[in-house]
């Protein structure tokens, strides 16, 4: 097994500045260190390194669903970026329930050294306990209304829904459905308002029966595809807010024998891992979910280092809308 020395010779540095960088120390030769430890594959004793420093050496990250493929991702990116400094990871997946949320934050505080979390709701009190305590503590996704100022990692969902509109009703679409997520959660109150606002820029009044809130799981996704369809008046297009409720629409589509996009257009907010094999193709709004859970991963290492009243960092990554095949022109006899 490859040792600090060894690590040290491959970057042409000191054992010095091998330890000052594992500590979390900014030095000159910073990528030559990180590059040398990923290919010799070392891994520095935890044990004796929490002796020494009276830290546990690892991280928590909470969320909501670990069946979701974007926080797998999510997490994909956080564990990248901090194994290099000697960081376990201790996941705890919250399945969107509150009481579980809190049970895995108070576990975890007591285990690690800070914690990387993407919170239930905006109204969500738990993290808030955390922060009061000094708890290093980062949002990715999603952040609280109230408590303490944290870091946190979001991207741009109300830029991102207004592509979709826009892409749709540049299409000729105005009967545009939409599925939000949890309206008490950032994301999904984001992208709720967002396609408001924007159907309200292009001068179109949006049919209430054509709101729909979902819960950003499958099944809800699924359940209120069907109820959309069984309106007396259909809608041409939908946005759907998040992957796996996407996922639950197509189901319902194609159960329903609905010809995407011949029959509707479909834009979702999530790339699937699958989006470029389904038929037609997925048009959705992308994000770089892996380096969202890295910047996260950043900030809470700087954190772990920084002075206390180091100030907050709010981040905000950019989106990009990917037409495919799912969406397209109003179908002929169609309301537009």
């Amino acid at each position: 097994m490859a040792n600090i020395q060894d690590v040290a010779r491959a970057a042409g540095v000191s054992t010095a500045s091998v330890t000052r960088y594992l500590a979390g120390q900014r030095i000159r030769s910073e990528e030559a260190v990180r590059r040398a430890i990923e290919e010799l594959g070392y891994r520095p004793s935890l044990v004796a390194r929490s002796l020494k420093s009276g830290r546990h050496q690892s991280i928590g990250v909470i969320v909501p669903d670990i069946s979701n493929p974007f926080f797998a991702a999510l997490v994909k990116g956080i564990e990248r970026e901090v194994r290099p400094h000697g960081l376990q990871v201790i996941l705890g997946n919250s399945d969107e329930d509150a009481e579980r949320e809190e049970a895995l934050v108070r576990e975890l505080a007591q285990r690690t050294d800070g914690l990387i979390m993407a919170p239930l709701s905006e109204n969500d009190e738990i993290p808030d306990l955390l922060a009061q305590a000094g708890h290093p503590l980062v949002f990715v996704d999603r952040e609280t209304s109230s408590g303490p100022d944290v870091d946190r990692v979001l991207v741009d969902n109300t830029a991102g829904i207004q592509q979709a509109v826009d892409h749709l009703v540049g299409l000729g679409h105005t009967r545009i459905a939409t599925i939000s997520g949890r309206v008490d959660s950032t994301p999904g109150r984001m992208r709720h308002e967002a396609f408001l606002a924007a159907m309200a820029g292009h001068g179109i009044d949006v049919d209430e029966a054509l709101v729909r809130r979902g819960d950003f799981r499958e099944d809800s996704g699924r359940l209120h595809m069907a109820d959309l369809w069984r309106l007396p008046q259909r809608p041409t297009a939908v946005v759907v807010a998040n992957n796996l409720m996407t996922a639950g629409a197509l189901v319902t589509l194609g159960a329903l024998g609905v010809r995407v996009p011949d029959d509707l257009s479909v834009v979702g907010f999530d790339d699937l891992p699958l989006a470029t094999l389904l038929d037609p193709p997925l048009t959705v709004v992308s994000r770089p979910d892996v380096e969202e859970g890295a910047a996260a991963a950043r900030l809470l290492v700087e954190r772990l280092h920084a002075d206390e009243h180091a100030p907050t960092a709010h981040v905000t990554l950019p989106v990009e809308l990917v037409v495919r095949g799912s969406t397209g022109p109003v179908p002929k006899g169609s309301p537009a």
